[in-house]
């Protein structure tokens, strides 16, 4: 590894939300460093749309509740920014559409047609599928890809999240 290369830094911010029943749905976001090490952690207090937001946004009301309302929440209000944030759930996307800092969709596999095979990238043992809107994501993260070990699995942060915010929502719900 060259000098450069050590003085580097990637941070990766992974963002997870989880519904509580009754309550709505609380976020997390925690960032790393490019080797999986915990750097920063956010999370909500539940969010739930009135019924006036239910019949106003209809359709959109998911990616509009989880991206821009709960996501871009996290994003504004942790101190160490995140060079890409990954997700596991296919409506943080919109997410990219209210930020500079590109996101993306960890899949298990590389099943996409060819035809959508440009907005894809493999990441260290993951695969990542972008927002359609962000073609450039895809070649401004490659050239850092290096900066990523081969072996990581970005999959298993976003576990950590789900944990942890289950873990709150046992410890502040049970009193």
């Amino acid at each position: 590894m060259s000098g450069k290369t050590q003085n580097e830094h990637f941070r990766l911010g992974f963002l997870e939300t989880i519904e509580v029943d009754g309550r709505g749905h609380i976020g997390g976001l925690l960032v790393t460093n490019q080797n999986g090490r915990p750097l920063e952690f956010q999370c909500t207090t539940p969010v739930r749309p009135n019924r006036t937001q239910e019949i106003l946004f209809g359709e959109t009301l998911r990616p509009w509740l989880l991206a821009e309302l709960i996501g871009g929440t996290l994003l504004e209000r942790v101190g160490i920014k995140p060079g890409l944030v990954i997700t596991s759930d296919p409506h943080l996307l919109e997410l990219r559409n209210h930020t500079t800092v590109p996101v993306a969709l960890a899949e298990m596999s590389s099943s996409e047609s060819p035809a959508n095979e440009s907005m894809r990238l493999k990441l260290g043992n993951s695969h990542l599928r972008f927002h359609h809107s962000h073609a450039a994501d895809v070649g401004d993260l490659s050239s850092r890809r290096h900066l990523i070990p081969e072996s990581a699995n970005l999959q298993e942060p976003l576990e950590r999240v789900r944990e942890a915010l289950a873990e709150t929502v046992r410890t502040v719900f049970a009193r």
